[in-house]
């Protein structure tokens, strides 16, 4: 039985799309668009069996914009299943971006967490989300707005993406959004059965912008009523002024039931604001995961806050050009990573490494938690100095 490993052709898309919408159990239109050059799939005597989507993107590194490859649509038909086509797959892929050079970070939303840290990768941010009815965004410090808000048409979509770039512009995890993907999942309006109101709104300060809210009201048909809830697509601030203007605008929404905000970064100021921050019944879950192609490079892609010099063992049997002993050097300008025969302070698994370097955990917690070795004692304190990032990681899109 013959294997191989090869993007999908033009004329394969659509069944392509099939595996993909089998494995899900959904639509295959969205597969269906998919270029044939950002797919990579296992052949078994000719057919498809596994599936998988690699798109460029860029990424806000802790200030720092970091090409990635976006993984999607990872699937494999149930016949082929338990037979090591995903891990040959992977492989393949990771070894095309070590030898490319231009994407050293690999980063997905995952179903299952589990089937990918088995390939090195680490769950890297945290998604909270909010539904809250309205009469509860009462604020411990009452504040008047400043400012105003205005509405917003197409017309303005410039500002609106000045705005987002500006707000991701410190942060770690926030993507380049396309037209397209602030079309699919910003700009499009709910289906009309259930809403189809779909409001969007800037805040000013004399004049100047400082934020804006895209939100939809979708209605949900109940047993005994009809729950009108708004749904919250966007949420972006400049001052600290703009963001208490956001809620208190959001108070006057009276005529629904819920607001619902599914894309919460795990540093948003709310619930350290709010007389009753239980109230918005919060809900933790998975952020995206990443995965460390190449050590060396992708080191060197992030700001450090801070001077220093980091030495520490890699354990990675995947990619094994990974595998063993490196020094990062950094300073507030520049990194410089590379292999070193001098004695770890550290050693880890890659995906421990991933954690750190987004902070999503620091190395002191990292150590306590039992996911690395200390080696140097006191070296805990450098590295969670070196690594501290401006924000806490958050990925506000899906892909």
């Amino acid at each position: 039985m013959k294997l191989e490993i090869r993007a999908a052709r033009a004329d394969e898309m659509e069944e392509f799309a099939r595996v993909v919408s089998t494995s899900f159990v959904e639509s295959p239109q969205f597969a269906q668009r998919v270029p044939p050059e950002y797919t990579l799939c296992v052949f078994k005597d000719g057919k498809i069996a596994t599936t998988y989507i690699a798109y460029p993107e860029t990424m806000c590194f802790n200030g720092s914009e970091t090409p990635v490859a976006a993984i999607s649509g990872v699937a494999t038909l149930p016949i082929y299943r338990r037979r090591g086509h995903l891990r040959k797959l992977v492989t393949n892929h990771f070894e095309r971006l070590h030898e490319h050079g231009e994407q050293s970070i690999a980063i997905l939303w995952a179903g299952r967490a589990a089937i990918y840290q088995r390939y090195g990768y680490a769950v890297v941010s945290t998604c909270n989300a909010y539904k809250v009815e309205p009469q509860y965004l009462e604020f411990t410090l009452a504040q008047s707005v400043p400012g105003a808000f205005r509405e917003v048409g197409d017309d303005d979509f410039r500002l609106v993406e000045e705005l987002y770039q500006s707000f991701r512009a410190e942060r770690t995890g926030y993507l380049h959004r396309t037209p397209l993907r602030w079309e699919r999942n910003i700009l499009t309006p709910p289906p009309k059965p259930w809403g189809g109101v779909l409001g969007k709104v800037v805040y000013e300060e004399e004049g100047k912008p400082l934020g804006y809210l895209v939100y939809t009201i979708e209605t949900v048909n109940q047993p005994a009523h009809r729950e009108p809830n708004l749904i919250i697509r966007d949420l972006v601030w400049l001052e600290t002024s703009a963001y208490r203007a956001m809620w208190s605008y959001l108070i006057h929404m009276d005529s629904v039931d819920n607001i619902i905000w599914q894309y919460v970064p795990p540093d948003d100021p709310l619930p350290h604001l709010l007389l009753e921050p239980r109230m918005l019944n919060v809900t933790l879950g998975d952020g995206i995961m990443a995965r460390i192609v190449d050590v060396e490079r992708a080191l060197t892609l992030r700001r450090y806050p801070v001077a220093g010099t980091l030495t520490f063992e890699v354990l990675d049997e995947l990619c094994p050009w990974n595998h063993g002993r490196w020094q990062l050097e950094t300073s507030a300008t520049e990194a410089s990573a590379c292999r070193t025969n001098t004695s770890p302070q550290l050693r880890m698994p890659v995906s421990t490494l991933a954690m750190i370097i987004f902070n999503q955990i620091s190395a002191t917690e990292a150590a306590r938690m039992g996911c690395l070795d200390v080696l140097e004692p006191g070296a805990l304190s450098l590295w969670d100095a070196v690594m501290r990032t401006a924000y806490r990681p958050f990925c506000a899109d899906e892909f």
